[in-house]
């Protein structure tokens, strides 16, 4: 979906975040202290990137989980921006910046995807 349409489509909020890497205010977001059991999708191109089975409440003020849903979804780019070290975490698909990836999340894998609630949709398992 090009810029143009999106910007149609989503909150200006959703825009600024997935189109030009902005931030939610913490503990603002629909998803942040949200645990129903389903999967977590791409606001802009509908696919699935994280399953509530790896949602954990990290007290942080954005939704967070150990794992994407597999390893293709997600793209790591390094983030030297504001004078931090981090990786930005991008949708494989369209490109949409979702949030960053830390290295303090519990086991089994110490991540911690900290993401964006307006990146995301959700759809309740059956």
């Amino acid at each position: 979906m090009r810029k143009s349409e999106l910007k149609f489509k989503l909150s200006e909020l959703a825009f600024q975040v997935t189109q030009n890497a902005a931030t939610e205010p913490p503990f603002t977001g629909e998803f942040f202290d949200f645990f129903e059991d389903g999967v977590y999708k791409c606001i802009c191109c509908d696919v699935t990137l994280f399953s509530s089975e790896h949602k954990f409440n990290s007290s942080t003020g954005w939704p967070s989980f150990y794992s994407c849903i597999n390893e293709g979804v997600i793209d790591e780019i390094e983030d030297n921006t504001f004078g931090m070290k981090r990786v930005e975490v991008v949708c494989s698909n369209c490109k949409a910046h979702l949030g960053h990836v830390f290295d303090d999340g519990p086991k089994p894998s110490s991540r911690r995807y900290c993401i964006n609630s307006v990146a995301l949709s959700f759809t309740k398992n059956d």
